[in-house]
């Protein structure tokens, strides 16, 4: 079983490091042509993939634009996730779950069980409850093939008094995050191989306040902010060592071309990236 870290790796190394979110705003729905409901949303979600297919790696379904349909909006969220796995596209579920106990495993069988109605390739967490809380998830990541983003050091300023709060050792709470998933992916993986259990890091989060320095081993880093939050490809730099390891997010940026527009759209950018990256 190929590792979710060597998988994204492969689509990196092949497609290069766009990432497209599929973000059903009701904005974009109408500038679409496309009703606000879980049809439009449908509609919408598998357009996107259809343009991604090919031109990209991966793609970012963010699962609130989904949820706020009720029943009709999960189904319309199944059918898109089952669209990207099949077209070959690695399927981050941009969901930030985080729990405790039971809760977790539940949280984690929904996301990363395979044949579950929402199986994804990998889940966005939230590790405020402490890391350890994100232990179900970890380990049904690893039997699978599965990934699991860690958010580590978002670009938000409501982000900024929580993330790099100052511990005891005087590292911060980023930090912090980073070398307990880094202490338990080096426990995991082969020598040389990329972990499965990455990180999200903003695009525009500058390390050295966040607290942050270069990690090991390898594992992918998720980095939203690209596109309409003010970052573009040549932001990629700003990873330094870790370039080569970044998943630049972008999604309004890109799906507000239109469905007429956006399968050039994401193909003109996608090559943008990849020259950056080398």
């Amino acid at each position: 079983m190929t590792s979710f870290g060597e998988r994204v790796r492969a689509a990196l190394e092949t497609s290069g490091p766009l990432c497209v979110g599929i973000d059903p705003h009701t904005a974009l729905l109408q500038e679409w042509g496309l009703d606000a409901s879980a049809a439009g949303a449908r509609e919408f979600g598998l357009r996107v993939v259809e343009a991604a297919a090919g031109a990209v790696g991966i793609v970012k379904p963010q699962v609130s634009f989904f949820e706020r349909y009720g029943s009709g909006g999960i189904a319309a969220l199944e059918d898109v996730l089952a669209a990207g796995r099949a077209a070959g596209l690695v399927v981050i579920a941009d969901a930030k779950r985080g729990d405790i106990g039971t809760t977790m495993d539940a949280y984690s069988d929904a996301w990363l069980t395979p044949g579950a109605p929402l199986e994804a390739d990998a889940v966005t967490a939230n590790p405020f409850l402490g890391v350890g809380s994100l232990t179900p998830a970890f380990d049904l990541a690893e039997a699978h093939g599965k990934g699991v983003f860690v958010l580590a050091a978002t670009s938000n300023p409501e982000s900024f008094a929580p993330q790099r709060a100052r511990l005891e050792d005087g590292s911060t709470v980023s930090a912090r995050i980073v070398a307990e998933v880094c202490e338990r992916n080096a426990a995991r993986i082969t020598a040389g191989e990329w972990a499965g259990l990455g990180f999200v890091i903003g695009a525009t989060v500058t390390w050295p306040d966040a607290g942050l320095s270069p990690f090991s081993p390898a594992a992918p880093i998720l980095a939203p902010g690209f596109g309409r939050q003010g970052a573009g490809p040549e932001d990629l730099h700003r990873f330094g060592s870790h370039m080569p390891n970044v998943i630049a997010s972008e999604s309004r940026s890109i799906l507000s071309a239109g469905p007429d527009g956006i399968g050039e759209a994401v193909s003109r950018r996608a090559e943008e990236y990849r020259r950056i990256r080398g």
